[in-house]
């Protein structure tokens, strides 16, 4: 082992480091990660940036309150398994969240590091090296101690929010059982993301570390239609339901029935299952190689449109927002990403028709200033009078977010829902994430709406403890 003498003042010589990306003109045609894995000089040196503050914003500002710090300093001392059996006891998937987290609004962006001008610690890079080196080096999470209680639990859906539940009851002696319609796990960690940002082989390797530990997977199983949920509930102590939100939000405006206009769920997932294999039909696959693009919306699954048409072969992929740089919703590192592939931004650009004779020509816009903050404190768009354009496109890609999509059955078994179509289970209560009917619980974006990787896994692991409590165990 490598001994380093720690220096409280690293930060001033050393300046923030990303792991190196692959050439951009390799990565702009192939669907692999862009990030090469730190090596483990640059993972110290980086690591050892940390002040270790006394009152750690990273960790708080983390929806699951990871021990950055501890961890971080752990990896200064090269002792990897440590930092890898640290990092799990807080984050179900901590390679999934290095990976796709969007740190510069999360523990980055609090790091008391990036409010003094000296830019944060690369807290996302370091947390995916952690595990990925742990795993290449064999270290596996170890629940040999713990003891069986004889209770089981369904968990409807195996992305992430199942998952995170799924791994708090296994390490406290609750078998689980996750159903999912979908050949693989992962859910939209695997369909929807793409692979520049998170390769499959991670969530595979992830199944069979869960596998492993004791968690049990019926996959290609939908839940309403191979099995009914009565049946889950007479065979179960307890079922928790992950089931995301898969509805995308339409614009509302004329034109989005033309051929050429798409939703992007729609269009990654068909993207991802035709290159994993999965797809049904080659009829599924959703091509833009030689047409001009324009996608609409702001946030990461916007720019995931974006950088997957640049790979396939479009002419043009142009990024259209309604409001300006500063107010996006994305990853501004997935911004970055996409503007040096190729990907052309057009700021405070309202749609208000999609516009062609049959199928998609183009698309009118309106430009819009600021004006005053809305109901959540954003500044709302207002439209400048005269200032309409048409931006020519073959084809258009919708990214305006998700809602949830309520199953039919709901309402039989008493699964209460909000004015959005949001399952009612509060984190406060007798139980957390409990709905209604005292045996099923809920959580991840189908309470919450939609929202990132990392609060679906703090949701899943509080319906966890929820559950436990529920059986008392």
């Amino acid at each position: 082992m490598t001994e380093h003498t720690h220096n409280d003042f690293q930060f001033l010589d050393v300046l923030r480091k990303e792991p190196k990306r692959k050439a951009l003109g390799k990565r702009k045609r192939e669907f692999i990660e862009i990030y090469n894995i730190f090596e483990p000089e640059r993972a110290t040196e980086q690591a050892e940036r940390c002040l270790d503050c006394g009152n750690p914003y990273c960790e708080w500002k983390c929806p699951v309150h990871n021990y950055i710090p501890n961890w971080l300093k752990l990896i200064t001392e090269g002792r990897i398994f440590e930092a890898a059996e640290l990092s799990h006891q807080t984050n179900s998937l901590p390679e999934v969240c290095g990976r796709v987290c969007p740190q510069d609004r999360l523990c980055e962006g609090a790091c008391t590091l990036n409010q003094t001008g000296f830019s944060a610690v690369t807290i996302g890079s370091v947390e995916k090296y952690i595990s990925d080196t742990a795993f290449a080096m064999g270290w596996r999470p170890d629940i040999s101690h713990v003891k069986s209680t004889g209770k089981k639990v369904a968990i409807i859906g195996a992305g992430p929010a199942g998952l995170g539940c799924a791994d708090v009851l296994v390490r406290n002696g609750v078998t689980p059982v996750v159903f999912d319609r979908n050949p693989e796990i992962g859910g939209l960690l695997t369909f929807g993301i793409p692979e520049f940002k998170l390769e499959k082989t991670v969530m595979s390797r992830r199944r069979e570390i869960f596998t492993e530990m004791g968690i049990e997977f019926r996959l290609n199983t939908e839940i309403g239609k191979d099995i009914s949920m009565q049946q889950l509930l007479d065979d179960y102590d307890a079922v928790f339901m992950g089931m995301g939100t898969y509805t995308y939000m339409q614009g509302g405006f004329p034109g989005e029935d033309l051929a050429g206009v798409y939703d992007a769920l729609d269009f990654l997932i068909a993207n991802v299952n035709h290159n994993l294999g999965f797809e049904k039909s080659a009829d599924d696959f959703i091509s833009m190689k030689g047409k001009q693009v324009v996608v609409l919306g702001g946030g990461d699954t916007a720019m995931d449109c974006t950088r997957t048409s640049i790979r396939q072969g479009a002419t043009t992929v142009t990024c259209a927002y309604r409001r300006d740089a500063e107010n996006m919703p994305g990853s501004r590192k997935e911004v970055k990403n996409a503007k040096e592939e190729g990907v052309r931004f057009l700021f405070n650009r309202q749609p208000i028709e999609i516009v062609g004779n049959g199928k998609v020509e183009g698309i009118k816009v309106v430009e819009t200033e600021l004006g005053e903050p809305d109901a959540r404190g954003r500044r709302s768009p207002v439209p400048i009078a005269g200032s309409e354009e048409i931006l020519p496109a073959d084809a258009v890609i919708i990214a305006f977010g998700f809602r949830p999509s309520p199953a039919p059955w709901f309402e039989e078994h008493k699964i209460n829902l909000d004015n959005q179509g949001r399952v009612v289970a509060p984190a406060s209560g007798p139980y957390q994430y409990q709905t209604n009917n005292p045996k099923i619980f809920a959580g991840g974006d189908m309470v919450r709406g939609s929202d990132l990787v990392v609060t679906a896994i703090a949701e899943g692991r509080g319906a966890a403890e929820g559950i436990l409590n529920y059986l008392k165990v």
